[in-house]
């Protein structure tokens, strides 16, 4: 599956653990040239630990390019259309064009029973995980277009985008509706030779993967070691995630090989989630 001579842009790739990260090194690996975004400077309800800093956003995209053709780190605030269209601009005029978008960007550390859920909470979820898709499949579209030879856009959601979760309303809304920003971009884009698709992972332990271990060990009032094995047991394929198996989805799915998929939801799930 390779994928050499195309572009792409991963959103929300600037974390040493993060799922954006294994991402960008499978397409790497498959040949891509990657712009990776992350916010780089801390904002309200978005603290260094929880984003990529400009300084980790570097890190990374140096590992990266011992992997593939060339890797950039840009700084860019998904909620931010202007940001995003000069990211897009910075992106062809360093590489001459854009194949792919990976929007990878989330909000998923903010946990509370919906009956104490501040509205700052829910719009800052819904600011990240649905109207960044939005923003960014909308400009991204637009440049493929330009091209004239199609494109490729990923939407990553979650196993939260199927089934509810306790403490997460709007985590689990904003990607439900990723799932049908999914649908309707690729019924309007196909025509056009760009397909588009959501992946749905379960649970995967990375750096935001490891706080909702926490969070949900306490909740319960187990260690997380329990706490992990209790989720073990409800999977078939008795594992939990890794950031690889996601990884290898997208790099399908940017494929030829997949050239007449569009639409989909995807589960990456070890058989924990079938519809």
């Amino acid at each position: 599956m390779t994928l050499r001579g195309k572009v792409a842009l991963v959103t929300g790739a600037g974390r040493h653990q993060g799922l954006g990260k294994a991402i960008c090194a499978r397409l790497a690996m498959a040949g891509c040239r990657i712009a990776l975004t992350d916010l780089a400077v801390p904002q309200a309800l978005m603290e260094a630990k929880n984003i990529g800093t400009r300084a980790e956003m570097d890190e990374v995209a140096e590992e990266l390019s011992a992997i593939g053709p060339e890797v950039i780190a840009l700084p860019m605030d998904v909620r931010d259309e202007a940001q995003i269209e000069a990211t897009i601009a910075a992106v062809v005029a360093k590489f001459g064009r854009l194949d792919i978008l990976i929007n990878n960007a989330g909000i998923g550390y903010l946990f509370s029973p919906i009956t104490d859920t501040p509205a700052e909470f829910w719009r800052a979820v819904m600011d990240v995980n649905l109207m960044g898709p939005f923003l960014c499949t909308k400009h991204a579209a637009r440049q493929m277009n330009r091209q004239g030879s199609g494109g490729r856009i990923i939407n990553i959601a979650s196993q939260a985008a199927k089934s509810g979760h306790p403490h997460l309303a709007a985590y689990i809304a904003s990607k439900h509706g990723l799932v049908g920003l999914t649908r309707t971009a690729a019924l309007e884009l196909g025509s056009q030779g760009i397909t588009v698709n959501a992946v749905c992972p379960n649970h995967v332990t990375t750096g935001l993967g490891s706080v909702q271990n926490e969070y949900y060990a306490k909740l319960r009032g187990v260690s997380v070691e329990r706490y992990l094995a209790d989720m073990t047991a409800g999977i078939p394929m008795g594992r939990v995630g890794l950031p690889e198996d996601t990884a290898n989805a997208c790099v399908f799915l940017c494929s030829d090989q997949a050239a007449y998929i569009t639409g989909e939801a995807m589960n990456v799930s070890g058989g924990a989630e079938m519809h």
